[in-house]
């Protein structure tokens, strides 16, 4: 979905012992296909030239071209998991106009994420997608085979999403410095306490079930852990 040059990794992972070198952030989306054909779109990134994440990100994302490369139209998409509300995850949740892409889907998200997102997220994003929420609170199964699982500390209602051996991370980590120590805090995780914490028992629990991970801002966006 394109990708943008961040502020130094250093700067970025304080204590890290990561280089002062700019970080090139990806921006990866996962499309789910069932064995009856069934579609979830995990992420929207950035969405469109004035979307929310127009300040800083490398907009208009690439979404709807990725997908159609794929065979698929938004109006095919029946779910929409938001792992979390941030600019480069659900901006592109909405089109040029304003309005629902995924007209046909239920976009699911946590509670507590609707309940502490505002300014232009909630006006532009949101608001235009009042009647296709589906708010969940912590773990749920939102499609056949589709689980989300709350992993709070990035943001309060930060989900992730498993589906047979592959789990969709959202940013649960940003950097591959965070696989090797679950404790290197990111500087826009809203808790990083919380955030080390629930980051180093996940990573636990998906090494345990040879999970492979689905990263939203890695290079390689498939890690085997």
């Amino acid at each position: 979905m394109g990708e943008a040059i961040l502020r130094p990794m250093a700067e970025m992972f304080p204590g890290a012992g990561l280089p002062e070198e700019p970080w090139v952030l990806h921006f990866h989306c996962f499309l789910i296909r069932d064995p009856a054909g069934r579609l979830t779109l995990v992420d929207t990134g950035i969405g469109a030239a004035g979307s929310p994440a127009s300040s800083w990100a490398p907009v208009p994302g690439s979404l709807t071209g990725e997908l159609a490369a794929a065979g698929v139209s938004p109006a095919d998409v029946g779910t929409v998991i938001l792992t979390h509300l941030h600019s480069d995850h659900a901006s592109g949740a909405v089109g040029d106009d304003g309005t629902p892409l995924f007209v046909n889907a239920r976009h699911v998200l946590q509670r507590a994420d609707l309940d502490v997102v505002g300014g232009e997220m909630r006006d532009r994003v949101i608001t235009p997608l009042k009647d296709l929420l589906h708010v969940v609170e912590g773990d749920a199964e939102v499609a056949p085979g589709v689980r989300v699982h709350l992993t709070a500390g990035h943001t309060p209602g930060h989900q992730i999403v498993r589906v047979g051996d592959v789990a969709v991370t959202g940013d649960l980590v940003l950097h591959p410095a965070q696989l090797a120590d679950p404790a290197v805090p990111y500087v826009y995780d809203d808790d990083q306490e919380l955030a080390a914490a629930t980051r180093g028992r996940v990573l636990d629990e998906l090494r345990a079930a040879r999970a492979v991970l689905a990263t939203a801002h890695f290079a390689d966006p498939f890690i085997q852990l």
